[in-house]
């Protein structure tokens, strides 16, 4: 055996979608709360803004995040490998597209390359998919079985 398989720090299938969930959850709560506090703090507009964040997350969950999701869930039970590395619930592509998009986010808001209310308004948008997200992989996980919706 090996120094790295030896010490890698692997779980069930299962147990992964769980994981999964809890990462999607806490990116989701930095992005929504960080984009609240900001608005709730600075934003005239501030039911407006939550109103259309929340509806263009939902939207952009919709469009986008839900075959995300979905496809995360697909590979995830279809790895060959009874117990994965607990950090294999993203694949390579996803951690370089979230290391962009963290990247990106920190870029604009220390450049003030956008207004900031708008900025602070699309974590809004971008963390409520990340929720309902989440919310697929604890219902898979709890769940136990193949669901139909996959």
């Amino acid at each position: 055996m090996d120094i790295l398989s030896r010490y890698k720090p692997s779980v069930s299938r299962h147990n992964l979608l769980l994981i999964a969930g809890i990462a999607w959850t806490a990116a989701g709560l930095i992005l929504t709360g960080r984009g609240l506090k900001y608005l709730i703090q600075h934003s005239e507009f501030f039911g407006w803004r939550l109103t259309g964040g929340l509806i263009f997350g939902v939207l952009f969950y919709i469009l986008l995040f839900a075959n995300i999701s979905r496809s995360h869930i697909k590979r995830i039970r279809g790895l060959n490998i009874p117990y994965p590395c607990a950090f294999s619930f993203f694949n390579l592509r996803s951690y370089l597209m979230m290391g962009l998009m963290i990247s990106g986010g920190i870029m604009l808001n220390r450049f003030d390359v956008i207004n900031k209310e708008w900025l602070y308004n699309f974590y809004v948008v971008m963390g409520v998919p990340l929720l309902i997200s989440a919310s697929q992989f604890f219902y898979t996980w709890a769940a136990g079985k193949e669901i139909d919706y996959l």
